[in-house]
């Protein structure tokens, strides 16, 4: 086994970099304890889902052509979002197959973008202990990450090697949360219900934590459980395995005030 560690650029996503940087520093911290020499392209911008799933081609192009040139080189390309690398690694070849100039481009780098937990645990064979975590937690599967990105197991693997922590399964684990990027905005009614669904399910594992691995997922079933007046504590899955959750506040609670 060669001795050189694999260089990998961190995909940050725009949720995360709007909203939840956390994650984003819990991946870096996973991926170098891994062994990783770890960039973040300064360069980097939307993968150009939302435009490609409402049907604008041509928009999602034009933002994919600049993601490809500044990931291309890497070794790997890591998401911490089944979502993104999902939209990378199943859909970036078909926006260029006209398109001489990026197709091969668009195919090099799919082939070489991965999901965080399936990067640590298919690609690399993570197995180190976690940092202790006292709580019961849901875990719940994102459609691109299971469906595209075939996530599952390794999130689960990963998380039983946290000690003090309990995962239990949901009901209907591979039912949609009902984000589904621009769906929500799109059909907002249909979109309450299947968050609504998938909260009381989330509710009946009878968890004091709910872990996913995609932010936008996360987001929308905070917001749904504040509605409803849980206190269930909502945290991405590397926050969890990065011993993270002493630094930040669960997502949808404010940040504590400093001394």
């Amino acid at each position: 086994m060669s001795d050189t560690k694999p260089r990998v650029a961190l995909f940050v996503t725009c949720l995360v970099d709007l909203y939840r940087p956390s994650v984003g520093f819990a991946a870096i911290r996973l991926l170098e304890e891994a062994g990783c020499l770890v960039e973040v392209p300064s360069t980097q911008t939307c993968c150009g889902q939302p435009a490609y799933n409402s049907g604008d081609r041509a928009t999602a192009r034009d933002l994919a052509r600049p993601v490809i040139d500044a990931f291309l080189g890497f070794d790997h390309v890591v998401a911490p979002s089944g979502s993104c690398a999902g939209m990378i690694a199943h859909h970036y070849p078909s926006l260029f197959e006209d398109d001489p100039a990026y197709r091969g481009k668009a195919e090099a780098l799919a082939a070489r973008t991965h999901e965080l937990t399936s990067f640590l645990v298919d690609v690399m064979g993570f197995t180190a202990p976690r940092p202790a975590y006292d709580g019961v937690a849901a875990y719940h599967d994102s459609c691109s990450g299971l469906r595209e990105m075939g996530v599952r197991a390794q999130p689960r693997r990963l998380l039983a090697g946290v000690p003090g922590l309990t995962v239990k399964e949901l009901a209907e684990p591979e039912l949609c949360c009902g984000f589904g990027g621009t769906f929500c905005v799109k059909y907002p009614a249909i979109s309450t219900r299947m968050v609504t669904d998938k909260v009381a399910d989330i509710r009946a594992t009878g968890a004091d934590t709910l872990l996913a691995g995609d932010l936008g997922c996360l987001l929308n079933m905070a917001g749904r459980l504040k509605r409803e007046g849980s206190d269930l504590r909502v945290r991405h899955v590397a926050e969890v395995l990065a011993g993270m959750t002493g630094e930040v506040a669960p997502i949808g609670e404010p940040a504590p005030t400093r001394p």
